[in-house]
């Protein structure tokens, strides 16, 4: 089993952009975590699947392929790490798709390094958190349950116990935006046409 390495474990930074990757190096080494800085979806993708970090920071742009082909060879909703995808404002339809792909979240350039390193501090605190969990909602049977995604079952779990989606964003880790976009799509795939609507499919 994959130990981590340093105080709080590693972290990959995959990104083409040399200064982001030397930015990000420096304020995760600065809080005891080891980084591995990685500028291709190859490289990454051979790193990703025989050691597992603490957490992935992943540029939506990449040489020769997408963030969004990186995460389906990932099998990114079933990986055994918080993934947040960087992306400029240009990008935010691509880094919502790349929501639905497997990522935990996205972080739009540019941005403060340190502002990263609290959002990736949340992930990895919200995703020990989910792991040690348990809820009827994995168990249930309802109509669409088989449509939604891992990620979106761990969201309705929040949900189901009537936490807003402030409270949902906080408690998983991740922002607001991303919550809402969960939101709607277990809306669509269950066929609810309202919050309540939802309670009753998931509840019957």
């Amino acid at each position: 089993m994959y130990e981590p390495i340093g105080s709080n474990g590693e972290i990959y930074v995959v990104d083409d952009d040399a200064g982001v990757r030397t930015a990000l190096s420096a304020v995760f080494s600065r809080n005891g975590y080891v980084v591995t800085g990685l500028s291709d979806g190859a490289s990454f993708l051979a790193l990703a699947r025989g050691r597992i970090p603490a957490c992935i920071l992943l540029d939506v742009y990449l040489p020769g392929r997408s963030g969004l082909d990186i995460l389906r060879e990932l099998n990114a909703d079933d990986y055994a790490a918080p993934i947040l995808v960087m992306s400029g404002q240009g990008d935010i339809p691509m880094a919502v798709e790349a929501i639905r792909n497997g990522a935990l979240d996205f972080i739009e350039k540019p941005f403060h390094p340190d502002g990263v390193l609290q959002r990736v501090r949340d992930a990895i605190e919200a995703w020990e958190r989910r792991r040690n969990s348990s809820s009827k909602i994995r168990t249930s049977q309802f109509s669409g349950r088989e449509l939604l995604t891992r990620r979106e079952i761990e969201v309705l779990e929040q949900i189901s116990t009537g936490a807003s989606s402030k409270e949902v964003a906080r408690l998983m880790g991740i922002s607001f935006r991303t919550v809402e976009v969960h939101r709607a799509r277990i809306m669509e795939k269950v066929g609810a046409k309202n919050s309540v609507d939802l309670m009753r499919i998931i509840l019957s």
